[in-house]
């Protein structure tokens, strides 16, 4: 072959080599094997020890240390025995490198690979238990893995979801990971001054005040029965005038109501009489009592006594101001003393009766100031004071009855309304109170949020007293003067409870 053919050749073995496919990856001899050829030996190596890790293993183990990791009652301890394989590996694997170890060799292929994803921690082979480490060989498999674990972000909606990549997001819902901070069984947040402006964070200091046991209830207006006149005869007779015409009408006191006449009055007043002129005192006391147990009042007997004339109608009036809220009788009619012919209420003072809670009914006493406000008017207040508190409880309801009463000069509060009424019980001095919307109250427990500055909330069990429509009263927990948050509470308390979650989880890390 001469010179010109040779050059052909060497040509066109060239432009094959060119048309192949990763040619331009093809070391040269001058430049040494490649990344990939050093990444191809590492991993023959690794799949030659893998398929051969029996053999090797008992080509490694000597019957002496085979017979070590025997027990003594011919049970292997297959801790020992695996222990004693990786030992064995890893010796022949330093031998292989040069000395150097196989560790450090394998971690730089891989890196010098690209097999690490950027911004992860490198992955370490972990060492096999020795002796030399207390408790290894008494370790469970989660236990001595969660001795390696070095997960710090987690997902705020999914705490199963750990990693450490700072980067990295939830796979169930997207969400950034957070870093994971040691939260104890105290569960405490920090929050930056952002977070907190964000949020709308307010705080109040817990202050000793005078609390008021505040009983809210509803009720009825009744009508005062201690103002109640009901007017019966203690004759029969008829009722020949009639001075009042119909329910309702305005009476006031010694206002004529009716004029009857009954042949036992005028008969006793002939008695009454004939005795005057007799000047018989026997008589005449004796006949004075008779008119006064008929219902003569004592006036009409001294004017019978000055003008000594008999008369056939009796009159009778009204003995206080009120209404007339029954009227039994028309002009005309015969009575019996058995039966109602007026009843007047005075309206000037009502009655509202309650019902309170059982638990509630050793704090009600007579005397005790009340409110009371009708829904449908605005801007007043009726004030009084519990007239009566009733001895027995309702059983089916399990609430006490009391009764109050308020003046009611203008009769704005009409019998049968309803109203909103409440009682001031017997105040409680100087104790710890805190508002009451700071308060969390849960099934088991009551807790409250406590601001320790510079960002840090820790949540406080509390133990719970008297409480107002504003203020609770604080038994146990809480000192006077410790900051409670007022607002955003309840996110602050949800963020502590995961977190106290998740260190339980991970055994308080």
């Amino acid at each position: 072959m001469n010179v010109n053919s040779r050059r052909n050749t060497n040509q066109h073995n060239a432009a094959r080599m060119s048309s192949l496919p990763y040619a331009s990856h093809v070391p040269s001899r001058a430049g040494g094997r490649s990344a990939m050829d050093k990444l191809k030996s590492v991993a023959q190596f690794t799949i030659a020890v893998l398929v051969a890790a029996v053999p090797i293993s008992f080509y490694f183990v000597q019957p002496d240390n085979m017979q070590q990791a025997v027990a003594s009652n011919n049970e292997v301890n297959l801790t020992k025995v695996f222990a004693a394989i990786g030992d064995s590996i890893k010796q022949k694997a330093n031998s292989v490198f040069g000395g150097e170890s196989a560790d450090s060799r394998l971690l730089s292929s891989a890196e010098n690979s690209g097999l690490n994803s950027a911004g992860a921690k490198p992955m370490q082979l972990a060492k096999a238990p020795s002796d030399s480490e207390p408790g290894a060989l008494n370790d469970t498999a989660l236990e001595h893995a969660s001795k390696h674990a070095d997960k710090n972000y987690v997902c705020p909606m999914h705490p199963d979801v750990m990693t450490n990549d700072p980067n990295a997001i939830c796979p169930i819902c997207g969400m950034d990971l957070v870093l994971l901070e040691a939260g104890g069984e105290s569960g405490a947040v920090n929050l930056t001054p952002t977070v907190i402006n964000t949020l709308g964070v307010r705080t109040e200091k817990a202050k000793r005040r005078t609390l008021y046991r505040r009983i809210d209830s509803v009720g009825y207006v009744e009508l005062d029965e201690a103002k109640m006149r009901t007017i019966n005869l203690r004759t029969d007779g008829w009722i020949e005038k009639l001075h009042v015409k119909s329910e309702g009408d305005r009476v006031t006191k010694g206002q004529a109501l009716f004029e009857l006449y009954s042949p036992k009055l005028v008969n006793a007043q002939e008695e009454y009489a004939q005795a005057l002129r007799h000047d018989n005192q026997l008589m005449l006391k004796a006949s004075k009592e008779r008119l006064r147990s008929l219902g003569v009042s004592s006036r009409q007997i001294t004017q019978l006594k000055s003008e000594s004339d008999v008369k056939q109608l009796i009159t009778f009036y009204s003995p206080q101001n009120g209404i007339i809220s029954k009227l039994g009788v028309r002009e005309g009619a015969y009575v019996k003393p058995a039966q109602t012919v007026v009843e007047i209420v005075d309206l000037n003072t009502v009655w509202v009766v309650a019902e309170i809670f059982e638990s509630q009914s050793g704090w009600v006493k007579k005397g005790q100031r009340v409110e009371a406000t009708l829904p449908y008017i605005n801007n007043k207040t009726w004030e009084g004071t519990v007239d009566y508190v009733y001895p027995s409880l309702n059983a089916k309801t399990r609430s006490l009855k009391v009764r109050l009463q308020f003046d009611n000069e203008d009769e704005s509060l009409k019998p049968n309304m309803y109203a909103d009424v409440t009682v001031f019980a017997k105040p409680k001095r100087n104790v710890v109170t805190i508002p009451r919307e700071a308060l969390i109250i849960t099934g088991d427990q009551n807790r409250v949020i406590v601001a320790m500055g510079e960002g840090r909330f820790v949540p406080m069990r509390v133990q719970v007293g008297m409480q107002t429509d504003k203020r609770v009263e604080i038994l146990n927990g809480l000192g006077e003067g410790d900051e409670v948050v007022t607002s955003s509470q309840f996110l602050i308390d949800s963020e502590s409870s995961l977190k106290a979650s998740l260190a339980r989880m991970l055994g308080g890390s």
